[in-house]
């Protein structure tokens, strides 16, 4: 199939890292056992060269990058995942679609994809994020030490053109799509070969779910708003990880309403930027909510930096209204079961929480068809080799049979 295509298809394309030339031998690039010690190091120097660049401590997305990669956490990775009783290979090219969105995301795809033996073209995403260039200009000076690695990781920049789409999904034998409904339907219009696999990460939407007296008693309330920052400002809310809307349990529920938002309030005023146009859709989506749903209401503030607009039910549609950039919806909650309609849906990724875990326990056991990931308020950014609940070193790997 790959004969068919232009020798000229690949001009529009910008290599990051890697060459056109590189790209005609991919198939031919042998798989390699997940986590060999090969791609182990490499990855770790990688992190070594980010945390010794000044400018990788301006971004707390680089930073958490750096040390998920780093060796020690890369074994314990290994340890999870290594299987003793069969032989694994990688599945050989992996086609990866970026999300426009999420600056350093496009680099944990990557990385799962050459811990799993694989080689990998990655579609870069079309805004020029600082966070990429600092670690592409990484990954770049690794592979002086680390030449053997450099067709296991090409990053790429180009436009939507279905043509480069077409070839590179069909050399793939898994193509992987971040960035949405529209973007996987995009991709589908390229075929892939009859064995090769799909993983796709669709839209979705998570919440938070606080235990007001258990917030209460932390010490460094201070910490709780900077974690619940980093899982929601830091991407403007555009990560499927990100909480849309906070709901509060336990009997002191507006004292820590107060206390939570008192705090979180005054780290993004202190680090957030805002544009007009974020706040002008923050105020167009509270008013259509409200006229959608009677009893809702914005709660009080200084500015608009932070929206919160309390709900008097959780429906069904609730997150059809959702936005981003500080713009939350707030539910008291009596029963956690009352949740149920809300995580009842595949589009709902993850729970952040304050409180104990067990809670939703009631929820999950129901058979709710959403819920994959909860993880404590701070920690919804901490990408995992099971995400979305796709299990990657599984899907990335093919088992060899020995008897």
């Amino acid at each position: 199939m790959r004969q068919n295509f232009d020798e000229k298809i690949l001009d529009p394309v910008s290599f990051v890292t890697g060459e056109k030339e590189v790209v005609y031998r991919l198939p031919d690039i042998p798989a390699r056992p997940p986590f060999e010690e090969c791609a182990i190091a490499f990855l770790n120097e990688v992190s070594r060269v980010l945390l010794a660049d000044t400018e990788t401590k301006k971004f707390p997305d680089v930073v958490t990058f750096a040390f998920w990669i780093r060796r020690a956490s890369l074994m314990k990775l290994k340890e999870r995942f290594e299987e003793t009783d069969s032989f694994r290979l990688g599945r050989g090219v992996v086609f990866h679609i970026a999300p426009s969105n999420v600056p350093v995301n496009f680099a944990y795809s990557l990385a799962a994809g050459i811990l799993t033996g694989n080689a990998n073209i990655v579609r870069l995403p079309s805004k020029d994020f600082e966070q990429v260039k600092i670690i592409a200009c990484a990954w770049n000076r690794a592979l002086e030490q680390y030449e053997d690695m450099k067709p296991y990781g090409l990053l790429v920049r180009y436009g939507r053109q279905k043509e480069i789409n077409d070839f590179f999904s069909s050399m793939a034998d898994v193509r992987i799509v971040w960035g949405g409904d529209a973007t996987i339907a995009e991709l589908r219009k390229s075929s892939l070969p009859p064995r090769s696999g799909e993983i796709t990460f669709a839209d979705r939407y998570s919440l938070a779910v606080i235990d007001g007296d258990c917030y209460l008693e932390q010490t460094d309330k201070a910490k709780v708003a900077e974690g619940f920052y980093n899982d929601t400002f830091l991407t403007d809310q555009n990560a499927c990880t990100s909480p849309r809307i906070v709901v509060w349990r336990g009997s002191r529920i507006e004292e820590a309403k107060a206390e939570f938002w008192k705090h979180l309030h005054s780290l993004v005023k202190e680090r957030y930027v805002i544009q007009p146009v974020q706040s002008v859709n923050k105020l167009t989506s509270a008013c259509l909510i409200a006229a959608r749903m009677p009893g809702c209401r914005v709660a009080g503030a200084q500015d608009n930096l932070i929206v919160r607009v309390a709900v008097p039910e959780i429906s069904r549609d609730l997150m059809d209204y959702k936005d981003n950039s500080g713009y939350f919806f707030e539910y008291d909650c009596a029963d956690i079961m009352e949740l149920r309609g809300l995580c009842d849906n595949k589009r709902c990724q993850t729970i952040a929480y304050i409180g104990d875990r067990d809670m939703f326990l009631p929820l999950i056991r129901a058979g709710v068809k959403g819920i994959d990931r909860v993880v404590p308020v701070g920690m919804t950014l901490d990408f995992d080799l099971i995400w979305d609940g796709y299990n990657l070193p599984a899907l990335l790997t093919r088992t060899v049979a020995m008897k």
